[in-house]
């Protein structure tokens, strides 16, 4: 079977596109706004260069059209930390991803505990392996699009105390969504 993209709508074209890419990290997005801390899910982010030090996050719009809360807080703020998502957070992560007023932050909303490590970047989500504080670097406007890839660029990155060895090796716990299941590194697939 050969499908062409050019006969597909978008909302299709999204449902093969996740399931073939996978499994995908997922990037729960922190910022700051008018509603406090942000927290998001991402699953359409990726590692885009080493040199300067850059990942991609795609962000949409809400259903009423208006910019998701992360979009706005990022073109307005410039930073933003991505935690890396580990199977004790799932539930939290996952409730994170349903939408809300730009005046209610997730964080107070499912009680998600930060903690602030780096002046002048948003909080980690406490517990989490890794965390990438990050600048606003460039936006991609794609025509017809409602979805936005960003360019963040890496400035500092935290790692569980304890969780390198002396050459910078590790292994972070990090959930990857593969279709509408996530997925651990080393279990079956969870769905919620």
């Amino acid at each position: 079977m050969i499908l062409k993209y050019s006969d597909l709508d978008t909302a299709t074209r999204y449902k093969l596109m996740s399931q073939a890419v996978v499994p995908r990290p997922i990037a729960w997005v922190v910022t700051e706004g008018a509603c406090g801390v942000n927290v998001a899910p991402f699953s359409y982010f990726a590692p885009l260069s080493s040199q300067p030090p850059v990942v991609v996050l795609s962000v949409g719009h809400k259903k009423d059209g208006t910019p998701k809360d992360t979009l706005y807080n990022l073109t307005t703020t410039r930073k933003a930390t991505i935690c890396s998502v580990g199977e004790a957070h799932l539930k939290k992560m996952h409730l994170s991803s349903t939408s809300h007023p730009i005046e209610e932050g997730e964080a107070a909303i499912y009680d998600i505990a930060t903690e602030r490590i780096r002046e002048g970047y948003p909080p980690i989500v406490s517990g989490c392996d890794s965390a990438l504080f990050c600048s606003f670097y460039q936006r991609i406007d794609l025509p017809g699009s409602q979805t936005i890839p960003l360019i963040l660029e890496i400035h500092a990155h935290y790692l569980r105390e304890g969780l390198a060895d002396r050459d910078l090796n590790f292994v972070i716990e990090a959930m990857g969504r593969v279709g509408r299941a996530y997925h651990p590194p080393s279990q079956e697939l969870i769905r919620l």
